[in-house]
């Protein structure tokens, strides 16, 4: 059986829609999705959670979705989480990467199989190549948001950025890719360049990029989006190929050079 611990956004319902059976819905406290939930928690339960969902017959796990980091309640700790209390700490301390590693591998230990939502719904990830009808002018520009990318990942901060006339515009923080290109304001000519950070667990948060993305970038006037192939989803690739077209903007699909 399969446990979707889900966030906001849309990616949670398009893994539900395209599951075979319908997994149990959990949710982090304060995080609901667009979904009938069966279990909320709190991450002062973590331990309990888990419990439950052995004697509920789970065995695979996957999350998806956006949530941010709670607050911890020492109050609200419970006898089964008092022994994982050292791993949340330490997975709070880390970066979003680093404290997933730490919540996958307490998953683990609780003998789950973590599952990617990739390994859901494949057809998320697009193949490779430019997709849309212009192709992308300057292909040389993407090595600049590569550079930055990898910078970016080592120090476990952000997963795209804007490049215009082949320096970085803005990065990407915690208030995500949208907030991102809004902040950016005008970029006339510029891409936006999402991928996975270096060596990422992609089990868990792996980027997406959707029709509301396309049209933030259309709005931007920016020329089009590069994204990695098999690095990042798309959510109704037919919406943003059409929102990427109507403006003469490219999708490029790349493919990421061997290192």
């Amino acid at each position: 059986m399969l446990a979707l611990i889900a966030g906001t956004g849309d990616l949670p319902p398009a893994l539900v829609a395209r599951s075979p059976e319908r997994p149990l819905i959990c949710a982090l406290d304060g995080f609901l999705p667009a979904l009938d939930v069966d279990v909320t928690f709190r991450l002062e339960q973590l331990g309990s959670f888990l419990a439950d969902l052995v004697a509920r017959g789970v065995t695979r796990i996957c999350m998806a979705g956006a949530v941010k980091r709670p607050q911890i309640d020492p109050g609200l700790i419970d006898a089964a989480t008092i022994p994982l209390i050292p791993k949340v700490q330490a997975a709070m301390a880390k970066g979003d990467d680093g404290a997933l590693r730490v919540i996958i591998a307490l998953m683990e230990d609780a003998g789950f199989t973590v599952v990617p939502a990739h390994a859901i719904a494949p057809d998320l990830l697009p193949a490779a190549g430019v997709l849309t009808k212009l192709p992308p002018v300057d292909t040389d520009a993407v090595v600049v948001a590569d550079a930055c990318l990898t910078a970016m990942g080592e120090a476990d901060q952000g997963q795209a950025c804007i490049v215009a006339d082949r320096r970085v515009v803005i990065t990407e923080d915690q208030d995500g890719t949208d907030a991102m290109i809004a902040k950016a304001g005008q970029v006339p000519g510029g891409f936006l360049f999402k991928a996975p950070k270096p060596d990422q667990d992609r089990r868990a948060d792996l980027p997406l990029i959707g029709p509301a993305t396309a049209q933030a970038a259309a709005s931007a006037d920016m020329a089009g989006i590069v994204i990695e192939a098999g690095g990042v989803m798309v959510l109704d690739l037919p919406e943003v190929l059409r929102v990427l077209d109507a403006h003469q903007m490219f999708l490029w699909v790349r493919q990421r050079a061997a290192t």
